[in-house]
């Protein structure tokens, strides 16, 4: 999956972090959802916005920070 279809990150919306393409969703609150055992289904149920591919773009993307595939831009 390509994530960079589901994820952005723009200054102006929640400073600048990774977000859910068209929300204010920050990419952290999935992956620290996930890591502490919230299901999937009860994420989307939370939040009515996301998407089931939303969730595994959010996962993607850790998988490419993790293994150095992809580094963030620094802002400056």
């Amino acid at each position: 999956m390509n994530w960079r279809k589901h994820i952005t990150s723009k200054p102006d919306v929640c400073h600048g972090k990774m977000c859910i393409e068209g929300t204010r969703i920050m990419v952290s609150i999935i992956l620290d959802s996930l890591a502490d055992g919230v299901e999937i289904e009860t994420l989307l149920k939370e939040y009515p916005s996301l998407k089931r591919d939303d969730i595994f773009a959010a996962l993607g993307y850790a998988a490419d920070l993790a293994s150095g595939r992809y580094a963030p831009r620094k802002a400056g």
